[in-house]
């Protein structure tokens, strides 16, 4: 929601224009609830944007299906996974597809094109930062970062689904850490929302390391208080995968 924030900046009066942000500091955006009020504030918006294909059930439940609700994961030539993966900010060339569907929607055509060249600049420097490295496989506690490793070049292996706390299937903990053995992997990474459990677990199998990986889902307190936002936390999982991968 960070860049939906920087999109509607400026033009966001204290009127029927105010901007109504449903989520909370270091907590998993999948499981947010909504209660009564958030169901009224919702339905008398005059525009709701979110991601949609089911990643916050309870408030695609509320909002309904009308003119006023832009479902950020239909934005034209976004190549959703089949599998209804909702991660494609991880990816800055997709979500800059993203960010001009929201600058139509809010008419900011010319602040959606300053974030969009950030995120191209972005992109560049993954690119470049990931272009000569030792390894290529990225193991990650979640199924969260299948767009990054497609735009880069990567392999993710997952040792959970896309819902960040379920938990492994049977014999895929085995899978995973026979994988981390064979090639010789040397970090496991978590994420900063969710319990790092299970990538301890096979970081302690396999004498592999762990570290964080973020998927962007939300900022925990320190993040917010510390200034973080969505450029600076992808920053740092490019420094993570490059150390991880043995990137030169």
């Amino acid at each position: 929601m960070q860049l939906f924030e920087r999109l509607a900046g400026t033009g966001v009066r204290p009127t029927r224009q105010r901007m109504l942000v449903l989520e909370t500091l270091a907590a998993e955006p999948h499981d947010l609830e909504v209660s009564p009020r958030d169901v009224a504030d919702v339905r008398d918006a005059d525009l709701v944007v979110l991601l949609g294909h089911g990643f916050q059930p309870q408030l695609e439940d509320a909002v309904g299906d009308g003119d006023n609700v832009v479902r950020l994961l239909d934005t034209p030539r976004l190549e959703v996974h089949s599998n209804n993966d909702p991660h494609v900010w991880l990816d800055p060339v997709r979500y800059a597809k993203v960010v001009d569907r929201i600058g139509q929607a809010l008419g900011k055509q010319s602040a959606a094109d300053n974030l969009e060249k950030r995120l191209m600049d972005l992109d560049s420097e993954f690119r470049a930062g990931l272009a000569d490295c030792e390894r290529n496989e990225i193991v990650t506690s979640h199924e969260a970062f299948a767009y990054l490793a497609e735009r880069y070049g990567l392999e993710q292996v997952a040792i959970t689904g896309l819902s960040p706390e379920a938990e492994p299937e049977p014999g895929k903990l085995q899978d995973v850490v026979n994988l981390v053995r064979a090639r010789g992997v040397t970090t496991i990474y978590f994420e900063t929302l969710v319990s790092p459990r299970i990538a301890e677990t096979v970081a302690r199998e396999t004498g592999a390391k762990t570290a964080v990986l973020n998927p962007i889902e939300g900022l925990t307190e320190e993040q917010a208080a510390s200034g973080e936002d969505y450029f600076s936390l992808m920053r740092m999982n490019l420094a993570a995968l490059r150390a991880g991968l043995g990137c030169s």
